[in-house]
């Protein structure tokens, strides 16, 4: 038998095994993480068949990209508003205000509305979203 003395040493690691191997420990990892996690068991509350027992009023103030102020659907300065919220705020203590900015609208229009609802202590909210929808 001959041996062949002219053959280089190998000098590289061969790394196909150890991939083979990190790829079904990761299969094997994958498979026991989706069989672990279980769903969540969430009560919704229903909603009863009364009516609520207080509703109150509510003002939506639109203000318009030209700078003008719909309350409600009806056009009403500034001046105006002032003694329409009082009035209102006789009415019902806990009224409320949805002020809704057209997109094109002047942010001191809507910074306007905002400061006469806090000087009156009227409740405020904003309607997000597109305008008219």
């Amino acid at each position: 038998m001959q041996v062949n003395t002219d053959a280089k040493p190998y000098d590289t690691i061969n790394v196909t095994p150890m991939l083979d191997l990190a790829y079904v420990l990761l299969v094997v990892f994958i498979l026991m993480t989706t069989a672990s996690v279980q769903g969540l068991t969430i009560s919704v509350p229903k909603p009863s068949n009364q009516p609520a027992k207080e509703q109150h009023e509510l003002i939506v103030l639109q203000v318009m990209q030209g700078g003008a102020l719909l309350a409600n659907g009806a056009p009403v300065t500034l001046a105006e508003l002032e003694p329409r919220l009082q009035a209102a705020k006789a009415r019902d203590a806990q009224m409320s205000v949805a002020i809704k900015g057209e997109a094109g609208a002047q942010y001191g229009g809507v910074i306007a509305v905002v400061d006469l609802c806090n000087r009156l202590g009227v409740n405020m909210a904003f309607i997000t979203g597109r305008f008219g929808t």
